[in-house]
């Protein structure tokens, strides 16, 4: 997704700045299925992202069961989806790789894989040269990574990083953390605040390219839901849940740049998990998602 200008708000870092207001379904109307078809199969296709000029699309892939994911990159060919295919730097058959994010000049691809350490998803990111190869994947280092899972990595335009993590010390089981990267080298990581961390799970999240909208995916029951915030000033306050299927998760969300619209996966039927998009607003940009020829 092309990510340009993205601002984080005071908010993400000052507790105290942000208000929790109570959760209920948003009056929007239901999501519509947009898997383009070349994409679709009985499997689970998931956290779509699109480059800065909207001509290719990274996701992963999962068996139904939602495990060993497998990155796929499709092109637009001029009238359709090209058949995706494993990227250039995927990792061997065997290991996870998952959650693709494009920086917004395009220079990098960040992703998650356990090619280091098997079973523990950290955040890579690989080099995209001015001739369209890849370049060789580097594994990000401590405070992003730790020993536990990290999912989801959103770079922001100013060079931090929005994720989820499973690691000790946050608020709840899982929390979302923004690391900002020092002028010296390294970073420093905090986790966001309430209320879009809670003591329950909060592991999936993307921001608006404006820092007014974010969406999360939390898990404060029994399946992981969308929820909506908007920024009030310097506070965050939940504006409710997508209202998506109730018997199934959600997972891998996508705002588009003016934060109305968004993608993200879901089952269907017994054996697939599809993209899916809901208007937030009702002056949402229609030519978001980027359209190929042929894409419903």
């Amino acid at each position: 997704m092309p990510m340009r200008a993205l601002v984080i708000v005071p908010c993400i870092l000052s507790a105290a700045a942000c208000v929790a207001a109570s959760a209920a379904d948003l009056p929007l109307p239901a999501p519509v299925r947009w898997t383009p078809p070349a994409l679709s199969t009985g499997q689970y296709e998931s956290s779509p992202v699109f480059s800065p000029d909207g001509r290719e699309l990274f996701f992963f892939r999962a068996p139904p069961a939602f495990d060993r994911y497998r990155l796929l990159h499709a092109r637009c060919g001029g009238t359709e989806w090209d058949a995706p295919r494993e990227p250039a730097f995927a990792a061997p058959a065997g290991a996870l790789e998952t959650d693709p994010a494009y920086s917004p000049d395009g220079a990098w691809l960040y992703y998650a894989s356990d090619r280091a350490h098997a079973g523990d998803l950290d955040i890579w990111r690989v080099p995209r040269h001015a001739d369209g190869r890849w370049g060789e994947p580097e594994r990000l280092p401590s405070p992003v990574n730790s020993p536990q899972t990290e999912l989801l990595p959103r770079p922001q335009a100013d060079g931090r990083l929005l994720f989820g993590s499973s690691r000790e010390g946050g608020p709840g089981g899982r929390d979302l953390y923004l690391a900002t990267p020092r002028a010296g080298g390294g970073w420093d990581l905090a986790p966001l605040p309430s209320p879009a961390n809670t003591a329950a799970d909060e592991y999936e999240a993307d921001l608006s390219r404006d820092g007014r909208v974010l969406v999360v995916v939390a898990n404060r029951g029994t399946r992981s839901h969308l929820y909506v915030y908007d920024r009030h000033g310097e506070a965050w306050r939940e504006r409710g849940r997508v209202p998506a299927r109730s018997d199934v998760f959600q997972v891998g969300p996508l705002l588009s740049p003016d934060g109305k619209r968004l993608l993200f996966a879901q089952a269907v039927g017994e054996r697939s998990g599809e993209f899916f998009l809901v208007d937030l607003a009702p002056d949402a940009d229609r030519a978001w998602p980027p359209a190929c020829a042929g894409t419903p």
